[in-house]
């Protein structure tokens, strides 16, 4: 190693180092109306650049965003050279409906699913009761995700523990028994400290649950927003990160900035850890997915699709 590299700091440590084993996948949301579709592509035909490894789209609590998810995620495969993954939830659907929808996914050309449990309707913090006549938890969609085909299946994971998760135990198990219905990654829930991830990182591999756990990454440079998703996610913010965003709320310049460095330096200190593997939850704007995807080697330009 030459001897400047071993004086550098994680990020650039991460710039120079062999990167040819790494993977970024990046998370949309379907857009509400027609300017957010256009600022949603702009984002897609940006990051496709980057050759992510796939792209998700995700599901509305209780399906309400079922046909806007459908049209973003079939636009992809006729459109785009990406591998879109189309998150579906147990919430609001029996399961003949799920059935119906999976093997429209399938029909369509998508071969990877994100399967969720999914938010009560009412509302993160409230209690979740099954459909009737549903998929009761997330490893009996992922069950019935694989007897419809053979999807590619990745799941939730909570570094910090679910909030309705009594305790650790409880948290593992529910994991393990959504990979053996089938399940082929994790990704998780965003945190702020590189070690809440490696700690988690531990406890899964003692439990002796070996699928790839993937580190989620929030690139929110809003903090009340961000604040209000922790606070609903039972993710918990440290004070000294609360503190660099003090005052800054009439400032979006310094907050995008304080954001970028952030994720750099999270997303580094991960790498040297040996992560090789980064989901980025973009928010449909890829500024700030861009900034961490170069770090991390994500230089190389895909041909679209014309």
């Amino acid at each position: 190693m030459h001897p400047a590299t071993l004086n550098a700091g994680p990020v650039a440590k991460t710039a120079r180092a062999d990167r040819a084993d790494v993977k970024v996948s990046y998370e949309f949301f379907p857009p509400k109306n027609e300017k957010m579709e256009t600022a949603l592509w702009d984002s897609i035909r940006k990051l496709e650049l980057h050759n992510p490894d796939f792209v998700s789209v995700t599901y509305g609590a209780g399906g309400s965003t079922r046909e806007r998810t459908h049209r973003t995620v079939s636009r992809m495969v006729q459109e785009t050279n990406l591998r879109p993954a189309a998150h579906l939830t147990c919430v609001g659907s029996d399961v003949s409906e799920i059935n119906e929808i999976a093997n429209d996914y399938w029909d369509s050309g998508v071969r990877h699913i994100v399967a969720l449990r999914g938010d009560p309707p009412e509302g993160i913090g409230r209690r979740y009761v099954p459909h009737a006549k549903g998929f009761a938890y997330g490893s009996d969609l992922v069950a019935g995700l694989k007897k419809v085909a053979d999807f590619e299946v990745s799941v939730s994971a909570y570094p910090e523990r679910h909030p309705e998760s009594p305790s650790w135990d409880a948290e593992l198990d529910n994991l393990k028994r959504k990979v053996d219905a089938g399940a082929t990654r994790a990704i998780t829930q965003f945190f702020f400290e590189a070690e809440t991830f490696l700690r988690f990182q531990d406890r899964v591999q003692a439990a002796g649950i070996d699928i790839p756990i993937v580190p989620g990454l929030m690139l929110q440079p809003n903090f009340q927003g961000l604040k209000r998703m922790s606070d609903m996610c039972g993710v918990r913010v440290p004070e000294w990160y609360a503190f660099l965003f003090e005052g800054l709320n009439e400032d979006p310049e310094t907050r995008n900035l304080l954001t970028s460095s952030l994720a750099l330096e999270l997303t580094a200190s991960l790498f040297d850890a040996g992560v090789r593997h980064f989901h980025l939850y973009t928010l449909n704007r890829a500024g700030l997915a861009v900034s961490v995807s170069r770090i991390l080697g994500r230089h190389s330009l895909k041909r679209i699709k014309e």
